[in-house]
Order: C-alpha cells, then sequence, then structure tokens
C-alpha cells in the first residue's frame, strides 16, 4: 500500500542552510544569473534532511515492513516496523542527515551508521506522488539497509564531496559533501582567482571549450550507458570541468537501432536524432537547456518552442504546421516511462519526425554486443571489463565475452599488474566457470595490485574455505568487515569462519556488529541465536 502525501510546497522551497561561499563571490558580479539559478533543481539536489522533507508512511507489501518519514526535535527520522506475525519481528529508528534530489524527479535521504554512509530505503517519486522502495528493491524480501552512498551520485547532487577513505566505498571522515547543490565550479571550474581580481583573470565557459570538453560538463552526470568502465589509472569522479570525460571514462551500451528507457539515456537517443546529426558539434545541450534557469510550467510549451524555431522558423512552415498545437516538445519528443527507476518517465531525445515512430520500434531482443557511446576508442581491458560487469547480473553470455577479452589485456596491455578491477572480474568469472585454481591466482593477483580490494579478498576467502583452509578464509574476511561493515555477506561469512575455529565470542561479536548495519537480516538473526543458546556449537574442526 502506497501513501500519496501532498509535498509541493515543500520541493518549491529554496534552500536555506549555509550558502556556498566560492558561489557567492560569483553572486557579486553575477547576481540576476545566480538568483535565477537558486529556483533550477540543479541548486537544489541536496541539502540537510530536515530542510527538504517530505513526510509521509506506506507499507511494502513484500517484505511487510512499515515506514514512516517524520521530524522529531527538529531531526529529520525514518522509522520502521514489521511485526512477528508478518515475519521476522523488526523495529527502530534512524535519523537522516541530508536529502539528495531536488524533488522534481523525486527524492532519498542519506544517513550515517558510525561514519559509513547510507541511502534510504524508500524513495520518494515526484510524478505520482508517492513513497515506493529505492529503484532496484521494489520486490525485496528484507529491508535494504546498506545501499552505500556512491561517490560518483554524490558529485551529480552536491559540491565539494570528499573521498571515502581508503579501502572503503562510503566512509568518509566527516559530512561526505560540505554544500548543498550543484555549485558554479561544477561547470566553470576553479574561479578563485577571476573573483579575487574582479573578472581579469579567465574563468571557464563552457560555451568557449571543445565541443567534446563542452558536452563532457553536462554529460560527467546525464550519460551512465548501459555499463561504464573507468580507464586504467583513473576513477569515476575524477571529472572538472575542462576535462575530456571520454579520456577518463567509456560508456558503453547495447548495439541496436531502437530507443532506449533508462532514466539518463537522453544524449544517447539525441546522437541518433536528424537534429543532431545534421546540426554535429554545434548542437549541445545548452541549444535546448538553459542550466541557469528552468522555465516555469506555464511557460514550458512557449519557451522550448522558441528553441525548435531557431532553426525551424521558415514562415511557411511555421503558419501551417499544426497551428493548433504549439507544442513541439509533447508530440516529437513524447515522455515514457523509464525500465530502470519506477514511477518515473523520461522525454524521449530521439527527436522523431514522425511522432511515435521510434516507440513501435522492432520487437527483436537487443544485440547482445556492446558499442562504445559516441564511437570512443576503447580496449580490449574497456570491453572486457563492460561485459564482467553485465555478466554479475545474470548474463551468461556477456561472461563468455568476456573472458578471452580480459586474459588478451592481461597478455597485451600495460599496467596490467596494477589492474586491480581486471583481475578481480576475471577472477569472479573464472570462478563461475569452476577454474577455481586459476581464480584463486586471479584474486591473488589483485590483491597484490591492491591489497585493499574487497571484493576480491572476499571472494577469495570463499574458495579458502571451500578448500577447508577456514583460518586463511577468516583472515580476509576479517579484512574486510572491518574495514567496511556495510559488507554483510563477508560479516555473515567470518561469523560462521569463527564459529569453524571455535571462537563463539568472536561469532557473537561479528554478528552484532553485522546487525547494527543490517537489522533485517533473519539469517545473521538465526545464528546468532543458534550460538548464543547452544543449539548451534562453536568447536574447532
Amino acid at each position: 500500500m502506497k501513501i500519496w502525501i501532498c509535498a509541493l510546497m515543500l520541493l518549491g522551497s529554496l534552500r536555506t542552510w549555509a550558502a556556498n561561499p566560492a558561489d557567492q563571490s560569483c553572486a557579486k558580479c553575477h547576481q540576476q544569473i545566480y538568483d535565477s539559478y537558486e529556483h533550477t533543481p540543479m541548486a537544489r539536489a541536496s541539502g540537510p534532511a530536515v530542510e527538504g522533507l517530505i513526510p509521509g508512511e506506506f507499507t511494502h507489501a513484500a517484505s511487510g515492513v512499515h515506514y514512516r518519514i517524520f521530524e522529531k526535535d527538529d531531526k529529520a527520522w525514518l522509522s520502521y516496523d514489521r511485526p512477528a506475525t508478518k515475519g521476522h519481528a523488526l523495529q527502530g529508528e534512524q535519523e537522516l542527515r541530508y536529502y539528495i534530489g531536488s524533488g522534481k524527479r523525486g527524492r532519498t535521504y542519506l544517513f550515517d551508521q558510525q561514519g559509513y554512509w547510507f541511502e534510504s530505503p524508500i524513495n520518494w517519486y515526484a510524478k505520482k506522488q508517492v513513497w515506493d522502495m529505492a529503484p532496484n528493491y521494489l520486490t525485496a524480501k528484507t529491508m535494504p539497509f546498506t545501499m552505500p552512498v556512491d561517490e560518483g551520485c554524490l558529485h551529480c547532487h552536491a559540491s565539494g564531496v570528499q573521498q571515502s577513505l581508503e579501502g572503503s566505498r562510503n566512509h568518509f571522515a566527516g559530512a561526505p559533501f560540505s554544500h548543498g547543490g550543484i555549485g558554479c565550479s561544477s561547470c566553470h571550474g576553479d574561479a578563485t582567482a577571476h573573483a579575487a581580481d574582479g573578472g581579469r583573470s579567465p574563468a571557464l565557459n563552457p560555451a568557449k571549450l571543445p565541443a567534446a570538453k563542452r558536452d563532457s560538463i553536462c554529460l560527467q552526470c546525464h550519460l551512465e550507458g548501459e555499463t561504464s568502465v573507468a580507464r586504467l589509472g583513473h576513477r569515476v569522479g575524477e571529472f572538472k570541468a575542462g576535462d575530456n570525460l571520454f579520456d577518463q571514462v567509456v560508456y558503453f551500451v547495447h548495439q541496436q537501432s531502437g530507443p532506449t528507457q533508462r532514466a539518463t539515456s537522453q544524449w544517447e537517443a539525441l546522437l541518433r536524432s536528424e537534429c543532431k546529426r545534421r546540426s554535429g558539434d554545434r548542437m549541445s545541450c545548452a541549444t535546448c537547456h538553459d542550466p541557469h534557469h528552468t522555465p516555469a510550467p506555464e511557460e514550458r510549451v512557449a519557451y522550448y518552442r522558441s528553441k525548435c524555431l531557431t532553426c525551424h522558423g521558415e514562415a511557411a512552415f511555421v503558419a501551417k504546421h499544426h497551428p493548433e498545437q504549439p507544442d513541439c516538445a509533447g508530440c516529437h519528443m513524447a515522455r515514457r516511462k523509464t525500465e530502470d527507476i519506477a514511477h518515473e518517465q523520461l522525454t524521449d531525445h530521439d527527436i522523431q519526425r514522425v511522432p511515435g515512430l521510434a516507440l513501435q520500434g522492432s520487437t527483436a531482443a537487443p544485440s547482445q554486443e556492446l558499442v562504445t557511446v559516441g564511437g570512443e576508442p576503447a580496449t580490449d581491458r574497456d570491453f572486457g571489463l563492460a561485459y564482467a560487469q553485465l555478466a554479475t547480473h545474470g548474463n551468461q553470455a556477456a561472461g563468455e565475452r568476456a573472458i578471452p577479452l580480459l586474459r588478451k589485456a592481461e597478455r597485451t596491455e600495460a599496467g596490467q599488474e596494477r589492474d586491480a578491477e581486471l583481475h578481480t572480474r576475471l577472477g569472479f568469472l573464472l570462478e563461475m566457470n569452476r577454474q577455481r585454481r586459476e581464480a584463486v591466482a586471479e584474486y591473488q593477483a589483485a590483491l597484490k595490485a591492491d591489497p585493499l580490494e574487497s571484493t576480491a579478498a572476499g571472494d577469495l576467502a570463499v574458495l579458502m574455505a571451500e578448500a577447508g583452509d577456514f583460518q586463511s578464509a577468516q583472515r580476509l574476511w576479517s579484512s574486510v568487515f572491518e574495514k567496511d561493515p556495510s559488507q554483510t555477506a563477508a560479516g555473515y561469512d567470518l561469523a560462521v569462519a569463527d564459529c569453524k575455529l571455535g571462537d563463539a565470542r568472536s561469532a557473537l561479536a561479528t554478528l552484532d556488529r553485522l546487525m547494527i548495519f543490517s537489522p533485517d537480516n533473519p539469517a545473521a538473526a538465526q545464528l546468532r541465536l543458534g550460538i548464543a543458546s547452544g543449539r548451534q556449537s562453536c568447536s574447532a574442526r
């Protein structure tokens, strides 16, 4: 059951917490632009949770958990409960620290446990004005409470994003970011000198950059592809305005001619459009979208029509082409449901001359072959890692494509000895192929390249345990869980290993810590009850 909540006043509010000093220095000379930008979704993409609170509650049918978002003592809170009659009894509260999402499309919240930051298990979906589970968890049987905050996500919603501590995905020394919303520097770079000398030093103007670098500023957040791979020596989130994003990350999609329905597939669609193909580099996101201004709902039709008429403004055409219907985008850029985010729609950027033609499309299954977005160059390593990512989601054919590509990259591409991701991914695929000895070698190579590679350590521990070497497995799982207690699978396996080695006290301590981070974990709860009651014997074997 979903409870509908009217939250329009909340979503329309401006940010009231401390503004970014760097942005305020820009406002001294660009006040009108600054004031306009403050009303855009990008400016309001994050902030303190209590200032972006959308109260509501709902019961998730699949898990039986009742959720409530509310304010108490000037703080935002999430409560969750489930009676024993509907499964494993559950009850608790969690303070919410920050909100993510302007509310135009949706909103979620962030909370921390012992310095580790997570996303709320529930999201607000603005289109339907409902609370529901986070994407990918609509049918979850338990409460997902360990969804780590991703640096890449933060860079697209906040300013002053901190880098996570070494060996962790989501552990920060303090707050994960310093200021809410997307600041001026995200698109214009560091303008400290420009502001200090009254504008005599140049500031970065995206419109004056080469096309690839200009487009990269938008695409750092508005392009995902089916999958993406950080090039060797780079990481997602390192992008700065003025960089060429494609020097750092390569994006892949399945080779197909029809439209995609992912929430961030607009650029892929635009590349297919006749408008972009004929205009080339002259056309960019800013051709139609002003990043400093969002038109009011009553202005949208006229605003975007004016953009179309800059190229399609012949008097005879304008007079005769459906004068009764001035909404160009409403016909030629139909809105449709997304396949990766529930309750959401996207605007079709294929810009079809005949409305709806692309949506009819082919009924054939999309090709399994990956191609790079925009035809960007990619190595065997890049393609292999892209297929390997798809394989982790159950795509066996992708795994079969990945193995020879990654093996070739091992032999022929420079830098493989420091490429922990390559060895980790290849190790997993070999493990799935029951080539355990080869998988062990790959995991060991990954840990040599990066001793803090937790995925390789956890998977290697599984193979050690399967071979009966519980002491080696225990050391590996302990290293993973100690650095990142949100990796609850490693915590559970560590408790099992502790028990098999006769250390009931350590097993119980591990399970207690695990359940702080994952309170709705029936397997851990059952194991803990068994050990504590003596029904589960922990004797060395």
